[in-house]
């Protein structure tokens, strides 16, 4: 049975790294407006479990069958969902987003309620889970997913999406909107007098993932059902702020020393590739000013069947051409166009190396 949340003050100045006490509409209507770049979701599914569950062998299932999973009928879900969907959608910054994630048995009406609002999906993501539970009755097939929904503030909103980092987590291939990953298990599985703390705590890895994608350092996540943190965790890791909801005490005080024993990663480490159009635009001309590469350098392509000559001006000559190293590059191959970047190498440190590492190195060695 869900009540109906108390309204309490509005504070002035983020609540950053607090886990606010009670219902989560409640606590998120303290919130201040467009103050949140991302909200990170894992409300209640409303499973509607009719009683325990059992394996073939009569050992209990370790389910959920808490009283927070519990509503009267669709309605009071939808009616909670609407609710706390609305105070999402108030604090969110105009290019800020959310993500949800549920199962077959509520991610329906929520997503259909978060368009009704005005929200605009941008993926629906499939995580398939490595190692699920399987069906012990064998009358349905073996519930091995969970899907999320990415969506923005409406469809003209300017999202951020680390897309370059994602290709580089996937060993240069598109990241794709099925996710292989496993539950929450082994030590990660927080436990309490040898059971589990929660009984749907998800795994690092998956928000992990979420963070990493779609917010920067420094960017602010609220996750309204923060069960044991593992939002607070992973952003804590990543250089991201943090605010949490929660009104079980028993989460909120296994969340607490979750996160203090989550160690932030260094600068370095939380340096994420950047896209093509978010990176700092270097001329080749800046290299050869700040000796990366010298006048006089030869530039071969990848096989060398082609060779170039640096000039002191950061331009090229090969044969009868001289120019950019895009506009030689193109020549020399009979072609319309060339990224010069990619298509000329040249010696560094003992590896043919094409010029574009070079550029990369610059730009590492000139980061405040």
């Amino acid at each position: 049975m869900q009540h109906r949340p108390k309204v309490l003050e509005r504070t002035r100045e983020l609540p950053v790294g607090q886990i606010l006490d009670g219902d989560c509409i409640a606590a998120m209507r303290t919130i201040p407006d467009a103050s949140i770049d991302m909200v990170f979701a894992d409300p209640p599914y409303n499973l509607q479990l009719g009683g325990d569950l059992a394996r073939p062998d009569g050992s209990h299932v370790d389910a959920v069958t808490d009283d927070w999973d519990k509503f009267d009928s669709f309605a009071a879900y939808d009616a909670f969902t609407k609710a706390w969907l609305a105070e999402a959608r108030r604090v969110l910054k105009p290019n800020g987003s959310l993500w949800v994630i549920g199962s077959y048995h509520n991610i329906f009406r929520v997503g259909a309620t978060l368009q009704d609002l005005g929200f605009w999906i941008l993926n629906d993501i499939v995580w398939r889970k490595a190692n699920p539970m399987p069906n012990f009755k064998g009358t349905r097939f073996t519930n091995a997913h969970e899907t999320l929904i990415w969506a923005s503030m409406g469809e003209k909103a300017r999202y951020t999406f680390n897309y370059r980092a994602m290709k580089t987590l996937n060993d240069e291939l598109q990241m794709r909107s099925d996710w292989v990953l496993p539950i929450c298990a082994g030590q990660e599985r927080l436990r309490k007098d040898g059971a589990k703390v929660h009984p749907t705590q998800k795994p690092e890895a998956l928000l992990y993932r979420v963070m990493l994608a779609t917010t920067q350092k420094g960017d602010v996540v609220l996750d309204p059902f923060f069960g044991t943190g593992t939002t607070g965790a992973v952003a804590r890791r990543l250089g991201r702020q943090w605010i949490g909801c929660e009104r079980e005490p028993a989460y909120r005080d296994a969340a607490r020393e979750r996160i203090e024993l989550a160690l932030p990663l260094d600068e370095s480490a939380l340096t994420t590739m950047q896209s093509k159009r978010s990176a700092p635009k270097v001329a080749f001309g800046v290299l050869v000013e700040t000796g990366w590469i010298k006048p006089g350098t030869e530039l071969t392509d990848r096989k060398g069947r082609y060779r170039a000559t640096v000039r002191a001006d950061g331009s090229l000559t090969a044969e009868t051409h001289e120019g950019s190293i895009h506009g030689v590059g193109a020549k020399v191959q009979g072609a319309t166009a060339c990224n010069g970047w990619t298509f000329w190498h040249t010696e560094h440190e003992g590896e043919t190396k094409p010029i574009d590492a070079l550029r990369q190195l610059y730009l590492l060695s000139t980061e405040p």
